[in-house]
């Protein structure tokens, strides 16, 4: 079960962005500006990443890229030569941590759900295409080139809750960026924002609740049904798989809080990585001379020597908490031995579904 949260408000409806809250785009926006700007000379370094995100492809040409770095060319042009590439490119998008899950549960309960994006309609299509179900599941859907002005401006999401018929202050947004956040307050509308750039939080201050991805969205907070997917407050996942030799970290665990750690790079994983925000999760670990383990965001075992260079594969199952921080350092050795007994309880639970038992 999850942890009862406060009711903030009721609302009718939710109305979601699509790039950067639905949709995993960033990598692949600067995959295309790295191999464009080479043609001028340039090389995209990610630097004015924040002036793109949530704002309209002309405003995003003009001010983060042919202003930025000096290109010769007008935004008109550089926006004819890169729409082919991007083209190309959306059928790799990656629905972002909890996005298939929100969709669903939403369209299950039956609550009317609005697209509105600053994207043109047609790369809307194009994208949302590759993605089961999810043009079906909306009951509105407007760009960003069928208003006269896209976010920050309001109208857009207005323009979604009169379609819709639902009273804006009855509206929920989702959104992962400034112009989106500014422009779910204007239209009077409750605002959850999921950044979708790191350690961006303390920007979102207008907004009614910060969360660090979608799997951390509570619709019960907003008098929706609750998700039903809990188990004694985390989340079971689809497995996924990480692994390499065990190389020394910064001895934090260790030195500090007196737990023994165990740090992997993460050369060869950063796409997989991107797409699992920070956090605590838990799952378990192989060890190549030595046997498989519980593990939570620390080995559950207790070892005798330390085994650097020894390969070490961890199968991640289930989902805690986001990365957070704590006043003391007591207060965070304290969660981390709440969590480890957690997580051994749910690995017990998780090993005796996957063996037909149904009873702890």
């Amino acid at each position: 079960m999850s942890v009862v949260n406060p009711l903030k408000k009721l609302v009718k409806c939710v109305i979601l962005d699509l790039d950067g809250t639905l949709l995993n785009t960033d990598g692949i926006v600067s995959d295309v500006l790295k191999v464009y700007l080479v043609k001028y000379g340039k090389q995209w370094d990610g630097r004015e990443a924040k002036k793109i995100v949530g704002k309209t492809p002309f405003e995003a040409a003009t001010t983060a890229i042919v202003e930025d770095y000096g290109l010769p060319c007008t935004s008109i042009e550089l926006i004819y030569e890169i729409t082919p590439l991007f083209s190309a490119q959306w059928c790799n998008i990656k629905a972002l941590p909890g996005a298939n899950r929100l969709i669903k549960h939403l369209s299950n309960h039956n609550i009317p759900m609005a697209l509105a994006s600053n994207t043109p309609r047609e790369s809307i299509e194009t994208k949302i295409s590759f993605h089961h179900g999810w043009k079906e599941s909306f009951s509105v859907i407007i760009a960003g080139d069928e208003v006269r002005t896209g976010k920050p401006s309001p109208e857009i999401f207005l323009e979604a809750a009169k379609r819709i018929n639902v009273e804006p202050p009855s509206c929920l947004v989702i959104e992962d960026s400034i112009p989106g956040v500014t422009a779910g307050k204007a239209a009077e509308m409750e605002v959850v924002v999921v950044p979708s750039l790191p350690k961006q939080s303390h920007l979102f201050t207008s907004a009614d609740e910060v969360i660090s991805f979608l799997l951390d969205l509570r619709p019960e907070k907003w008098g929706l049904p609750p998700f039903e997917d809990w188990i004694e407050n985390t989340l079971p996942l689809q497995p996924w798989h990480i692994g390499g030799p065990v190389v020394k970290g910064y001895g934090r665990g260790s030195k500090v809080l007196g737990i023994p750690t165990a740090n992997l790079s993460t050369e060869g994983y950063s796409t997989l990585l991107s797409e699992h925000p920070a956090g605590v999760y838990f799952g378990w670990a192989g060890l190549s001379t030595r046997g498989v383990f519980k593990m939570e965001p620390w080995l559950l075992h207790d070892f005798h020597e330390d085994f650097y260079g020894e390969e070490l594969r961890l199968v991640i199952v289930g989902y805690i908490w986001p990365e957070a921080n704590f006043p003391t350092l007591e207060s965070l050795v304290e969660k981390i031995h709440e969590d480890r007994k957690v997580a051994k309880m749910l690995l017990i639970f998780h090993c005796m579904q996957n063996t037909g038992m149904t009873h702890i």
